[in-house]
């Protein structure tokens, strides 16, 4: 069994991880602005409903896994926000939440959970294609998309720095999957892959990616986005 710490679990994918991991037996501490239905319906499950962009609320996890959990032995990184307009249009309003949520968020989440993490720890952040130098950009994503390249070197930065204490880091780097998320950016998108299927794959490699990688950013998408 392993403490599990899991973001953005409100729907899609972070709701889907929580499920499937939970039933498998580990315990879950799922961090979320809005708290799904379904995990009242969970064992294993602690939730909290947080801004991870807020100090009060880092303060929340902080003392739930001080308190309740102890440690943590995996953090995922599922928490993300999308603006779909074109560059001129974005308001640095929209451009500066975006990276509050898709990379500030993450590096305080880093900041927190860090000291409960022991040796043979691994920390996974969900990124996307449109962060990664080569792939096929798409118009309109310029806040996402940059946002998503900046965690990446994050990541990489981290696993250099934490490998003395044992911990990796590893990015996922998603093609399109058909969530709540997707149709909101892009009304009638039909992606080939559903919220299930990816956080099996997000899952599994949570619990022994580790064991083959760190500082290391994998590319999963069966598509072009």
């Amino acid at each position: 069994m392993k403490n599990i710490l899991i973001t953005g679990t409100s729907r899609g994918i972070g709701l889907e991880l929580v499920k499937k991991l939970a039933h498998e037996g580990n315990r879950i501490l799922a961090v979320s602005r809005k708290i799904a239905d379904e995990l009242s319906l969970l064992s294993n499950v602690t939730y909290i409903s947080a801004d991870l962009s807020k100090a009060s609320d880092l303060e929340k996890v902080k003392n739930e896994i001080q308190i309740n959990f102890k440690k943590i032995d995996i953090l995922i990184h599922n928490a993300g926000a999308i603006v779909n307009k074109p560059f001129a249009e974005i308001s640095s309003e929209e451009f500066e939440y975006v990276y509050k949520v898709n990379v500030f968020g993450v590096a305080a989440l880093n900041r927190t959970v860090l000291p409960f993490m022991p040796n043979g720890s691994h920390v996974v952040t969900i990124s996307s294609m449109g962060g990664i130098q080569g792939s096929l950009k798409f118009p309109g994503l310029a806040a996402y998309s940059s946002s998503k390249g900046a965690v990446i070197t994050l990541s990489e930065l981290l696993a250099e720095e934490y490998k003395v204490q044992g911990v990796a880091f590893n990015v996922l780097a998603l093609g399109a999957v058909q969530t709540e998320m997707l149709q909101e950016a892009f009304p009638g998108y039909q992606a080939p892959i559903n919220p299930e299927g990816m956080a099996n794959y997000i899952a599994d490699f949570a619990l022994n990616g580790n064991k083959y990688f760190n500082g290391k950013v994998l590319e999963v998408s069966s598509s072009t986005p």
